[in-house]
């Protein structure tokens, strides 16, 4: 049987929680299809607030604080991903891959290999065989 948890990355999860978000239904679609655990790498709470913050106010972002203290989203450390970080960041330097999205990347081939982005960049990883990228790009 095939793994259901997902590893979110910014844009996905800005997807899922804002209604006006391009991809919107797109991103629950992918969620309803994976319906195991789904990560969130604390690299990128920071990030994911900021947007939130700026595209919606602060509502969204206390509900996406709310949804996390519930545990509708898992909070994933990483430590023992700095390794694979590092490793990436500096492999695709001219993507460029920055710290959040190698977080991403090292968490999703930890956790059941499967990774919700609308960030094109990801599939270029992914060619590697080391993760999947959702909604699967080119469909």
């Amino acid at each position: 049987m095939a793994s259901k948890v997902i590893t979110l990355d910014t844009s996905g999860l800005v997807a899922i929680i804002s209604p006006t978000d391009p991809h919107h239904q797109e991103a629950l679609a992918v969620l309803h299809a994976e319906s195991g655990p789904r990560l969130v790498p604390t690299a990128i709470l920071a990030e994911i607030s900021y947007i939130l913050e700026r595209r919606a106010g602060p509502r969204l972002t206390l509900n996406f604080v709310r949804d996390l203290e519930n545990g509708a989203y898992t909070p994933d450390c990483g430590v023992e991903n700095l390794a694979r970080i590092h490793q990436l960041m500096d492999r695709y330097q001219d993507l460029p891959l920055g710290l959040a999205d190698a977080a991403v990347i090292a968490c999703a081939e930890r956790h059941g290999r499967k990774a919700l982005t609308f960030d094109r960049h990801f599939a270029v990883v992914a060619r590697e065989g080391t993760m999947t990228v959702l909604p699967e790009p080119n469909r």
